[in-house]
This record gives structure tokens, C-alpha cells and sequence, in this order.
């Protein structure tokens, strides 16, 4: 399924240019697995570079993902993986270049009640566009799928992130868009999957909104 969740657009020309940017033309459409490569290469840059103001060199080391859990997650039917693509005039039905600029999944969970919430993960935003409100499109533009869903399910819509500890301007920034601890958390997991802890009291907080 492809699917357009913004049917917009945005980034002029063969290089990136915030100058040029309007965060009101941004489009988003579902992952193929065409994207792994690029997807591999804007997540790892944000999170384990020191570019933007996103990434986590400073508390993990090593990778972010790989292609074979990129893969999994698009092929996952409950896993809704969005990008955001640059092409070649910045118009959404131009020829894209390959390059992703943000992306963002929402993974539909039940829990041992069989109450549906969706799981927002995987978010990026390529550095030279953060701080311009491009983040805040996306997210809205997640939110806004996932409460759809959830609302067809007949379930309250109820989000829910995991961000690091150590990470207080990333937990203001979520505080900001409605969402709150809720208690959950949970040691990094030091299985080298996802990088190395560069500290032994590392966690996982969980957040949580409540939408619609």
C-alpha cells in the first residue's frame, strides 16, 4: 500500500536549501523497500553523528538500525512506515532523487486487554532542515494517521514514544505537542542491536498522548 498522508511538497533543485524551504508543502508517502538504503543512511546520520540537535552521539555509540530491521518494519502489516522524499523540483509527482529527508512509523499495538494504541518511532529529520518546523509537520502528520486508524477500531486514541534519558530539550520538545511520562521505562537494551550505552544508567522513558 502507498499511500499519501500530506499531499504536498517541498526542497527546490539537487540540493538541499532551507532557504527554501515551506514546512506547509512537506509530503509524506508509505516506505517501499527501495527506500532501505536511504532511510539506513538519514537514521544513522541523526541519531549517531554529531549533526542537528536530535542525535544521541553523546550517550550511544555504534548504529542506529539496519537494513534487515528496515525491512521487517516495511514488511510488517501493522507497521505504518512514512517518508518524506526529496525530488528533483520539489514537487511531489517529480522524479525523486533517492535521498530521504524525515520519516517517521506508527506501529499499532494490542495490549493484554485487547486495547489498540499506536507506537510512534523511527523519527528523523534530516539535520540540515531541523529547527524549522519541518519535525513538527511530520509528527502532527503521524498523529493524525494514527488517530484516524485507532477511531476505526472503535478505541480511544492513545500514543505512546520511547525517548533516552539524559535527553531533557527531546523531553520538552514532546512536553510542548501534549505528551507526558507515564511512568514506563526501561534499561537500554546493551544487545548491540541498536548501539553500545556510552552509560550505565541509561533508559528508555515511555510518553503518551491522548488524541482525538
Amino acid at each position: 500500500m502507498s499511500e499519501n498522508i500530506i499531499n504536498k511538497s517541498t526542497v527546490n533543485k539537487s540540493t538541499i536549501n532551507e532557504n527554501h524551504l515551506s514546512k506547509e508543502s512537506i509530503f509524506l508517502r508509505e516506505a517501499t523497500l527501495d527506500d532501505i538504503s536511504a532511510l539506513e543512511q538519514l537514521l544513522n546520520c541523526c541519531y549517531r553523528e554529531t549533526a542537528g540537535w536530535t542525535n544521541e552521539a553523546d550517550l550511544i555509540g555504534g548504529i542506529r538500525t539496519t537494513s534487515a530491521e528496515l525491512a521487517a518494519v516495511i514488511n510488517d502489516p501493522n507497521h505504518y512506515y512514512f517518508v518524506y522524499p526529496k525530488t528533483t523540483t520539489g514537487d511531489r509527482d517529480a522524479e525523486e532523487t533517492g535521498e530521504i529527508l524525515g520519516c517517521i512509523a506508527v506501529d499499532i499495538k494490542t495490549d493484554a486487554d485487547s486495547n489498540k494504541k499506536a507506537y510512534i518511532g523511527m523519527f528523523a529529520v534530516h539535520p540540515v532542515l531541523q529547527g524549522k518546523g519541518v519535525g513538527n509537520v511530520i509528527l502532527q502528520a503521524a498523529e493524525t494517521f494514527a488517530d484516524s486508524h485507532l477511531q476505526s477500531q472503535n478505541q480511544p486514541s492513545r500514543l505512546t514514544m520511547s525517548i533516552l534519558s539524559h535527553r531533557p530539550e527531546l523531553l520538552a520538545y514532546y512536553e510542548r505537542r501534549g505528551y507526558q511520562l507515564n511512568g514506563n521505562k526501561m534499561p537500554f537494551p546493551n544487545d548491540g542491536n541498536n548501539g553500545e550505552p556510552k552509560r550505565e544508567d541509561l533508559e528508555l522513558l515511555e510518553l503518551e498522548k491522548m488524541v482525538g
